[in-house]
């Protein structure tokens, strides 16, 4: 059981939102929490990010965005992936996302969002955990 290969995760910085500290951070703890990570770097739209990850072919996206712009690139991805049968890619992502918007992502098929500051076991162990459960190999 052992010999699959690393989770694959596409770290991405969706629209205007000019910093990337974050999205560093937590690409660095995924890498030592054992996946490989793809960091797309920023201003990327929907498409380019949905399209890395196919290109990539990864077990997880995960966007950071801190512009306030989640309500509109949360769903995009969404519909991105639906076309395109991503189905067994979890989407995640974090930044400040009041609760009200992330509960309406989750219904739209989002993953869990993370509030800025929390800790990176913690975004690991569910990409993980997620992962291994949409795994068909």
């Amino acid at each position: 059981m052992m010999n699959q290969r690393p989770i694959r995760v596409l770290v991405a910085k969706v629209g205007l939102d000019g910093h990337d500290r974050g999205a560093k951070v937590i690409a660095t703890a995924l890498r030592d929490a054992g996946m490989e990570v793809i960091y797309t770097g920023l201003r990327q739209t929907p498409e380019m990010v949905v399209n890395a990850a196919l290109q990539e072919d990864v077990d997880a996206i995960g966007v950071s965005i801190l512009s306030g712009a989640h309500m509109t690139v949360f769903p995009k991805l969404i519909q991105l992936m639906q076309q395109k049968e991503m189905n067994d890619v979890l989407l995640t992502g974090g930044g400040i996302i009041p609760d009200e918007d992330a509960q309406h992502l989750y219904q739209l098929g989002c993953g869990k969002l993370f509030a800025p500051g929390t800790h990176t076991h913690e975004i690991a162990g569910y990409i993980k955990e997620q992962v291994a459960l949409k795994r068909n190999f």
